[in-house]
């Protein structure tokens, strides 16, 4: 069975736990890219990353981008919104169909 964690900040993943999703209290880039690595060799096939986190980590993110799994999703921490995720989902439906749907042009 594939497992779904988040990582991130403690106070913005800390309420994954209670429906049952393994949290990776992280902060520093460098810890993060450890422990991203570490989820994947894990065999995770969804990890949750706030966007702050995902931003210091963006190149190894983008290392897995391409494969099947895992799906490394950018959330909203709790200092807010940066728009990465969205930023994502607009990148992706563009690959997807070949042209940006969502734009306003």
């Amino acid at each position: 069975m594939y497992k779904i964690a988040a990582m991130g900040d403690k106070d913005s993943i800390y309420g994954f736990a209670s429906i049952g999703l393994e949290i990776y209290p992280v902060e520093e880039p460098t810890d993060a890219i450890r422990q991203l690595r570490d989820m994947v060799e894990g065999g995770y096939a969804v990890i949750f990353v706030t966007e702050q986190l995902a931003t210091a980590i963006e190149s190894e993110i983008d290392r897995y981008r391409e494969l099947p799994m895992p799906a490394i999703i950018p959330i909203p921490g709790i200092n807010g919104n940066t728009g990465l995720g969205m930023r994502n989902v607009s990148k992706s439906v563009e690959q997807a169909v070949g042209s940006d749907i969502l734009s306003d042009a």
